[in-house]
């Protein structure tokens, strides 16, 4: 059985947007955690000056999203996960502790990991997303290597409307 729906890739890819259409059509789903702790004040500081510090935070807060759905029979639906956190680390160009690479070992999902590629047309910059066109594509790239790295299985995300990625993501469950 299902047990875990993971999407992951660059910034600004509709993981977000795919992830409130699956709430809406009432699978289970847990938010992004970096997304999060960026809102917290302070946050956006913590990435900038002290990005192995926001890695454990990102760490962390997947690590409580993952036990907090452990008992959840039904599949749910993650917007990322602890792989995403080395990819962040690499395009950081910071090496990857012990600690996240045993979490990524260790730790694992159940089910398929959707990769939202990179998609240039409907890529916006926000308030907690400041990554250039090309930032954004290569977070795609290191994110993606991370997932294989740590051995899933990453199948894409149509370039489609929302509601055809919602339709591709239930055909996996």
């Amino acid at each position: 059985m299902v047990r875990h729906v993971v999407l992951t890739g660059g910034p600004g890819a509709g993981k977000t947007a795919l992830l409130h259409e699956a709430e809406r059509a009432g699978l289970t789903t847990s938010p992004e955690v970096a997304r999060a702790l960026l809102k917290q004040p302070g946050g956006m500081a913590l990435r900038a000056n002290d990005p192995l510090g926001f890695a454990d935070a990102m760490l962390a807060a997947h690590l409580a999203e993952y036990e907090r759905f452990q008992e959840v029979q039904a599949p749910v639906v993650f917007d990322r996960g602890f792989p995403d956190v080395v990819g962040f680390l690499e395009v950081s160009g910071l090496a990857v502790p012990d600690d996240i690479d045993r979490v990524c070992r260790m730790v694992r999902y159940h089910g398929p990991v959707l990769r939202a590629p990179a998609w240039r047309e409907i890529y916006r910059p926000d308030s907690e997303r400041t990554q250039d066109w090309n930032q954004a594509a290569e977070s795609d790239r290191a994110v993606t290597a991370a997932w294989r790295h740590y051995g899933y299985v990453v199948e894409d995300l149509p370039l489609a409307s929302v509601s055809d990625r919602l339709a591709f993501l239930r055909a996996q469950l």
